[in-house]
Order: C-alpha cells, then sequence, then structure tokens
C-alpha cells in the first residue's frame, strides 16, 4: 500500500472492535464501531497548523470521525487532524 494523506489528515488502521463481553459472543451486527485506532500515515500540515501526529500513534477518534476506504482488504479510516481526540500512551 503507498497512500500519503494530505495536509492535516491522517491515515488510521482502526482497532478490532470487543467480540466477547462476559462470555456473551457479540454477532458482527450489534458490535460497536471502535473508537480507537493507530496512525498509519499522516499529511505534513498546514501553513496555519502543524502535524502533531505521527506515525505509530495510538489515539482516540470520535464516533463518526473521518471517512472509511478499503485498501488491499483492509479497512481504514482518513480523517483530519482536528477529528482526533487523543493521543493514547
Amino acid at each position: 500500500m503507498n497512500i500519503k494523506p494530505l495536509a492535516d489528515r491522517v491515515l488510521v488502521a482502526p482497532a478490532a472492535a470487543e467480540e466477547k463481553v462476559g462470555g456473551i459472543i457479540i454477532p458482527d451486527t450489534a458490535k460497536e464501531k471502535p473508537l480507537r485506532g493507530r496512525i498509519v500515515a499522516a499529511g505534513k500540515g498546514t501553513k496555519d497548523e502543524e502535524m502533531v501526529l505521527k506515525e505509530g500513534d495510538e489515539v482516540l477518534y470520535g464516533k463518526y470521525a473521518g471517512t472509511e476506504l478499503e485498501l488491499d482488504g483492509e479497512k481504514f479510516l482518513i480523517m483530519r487532524q482536528s477529528d482526533v481526540l487523543a493521543v493514547i500512551g
């Protein structure tokens, strides 16, 4: 895969959704959309806003943040840096 986000955008690989809660297996249709992921690629920022996120950062993002896309059979989200709520760790 060779994709480079532009300006203040980042490419995020979402974390896998929880499949088991207290011994109960949750079907795919009832799983919560994960709100955390890992930055796979980041743009260079804009002249008004520098890029503070970097490849490998674990992040939390809003429930409806970003645009879903599929590359080489894997699902990703592309979103603006401002859609990221926090860096974990």
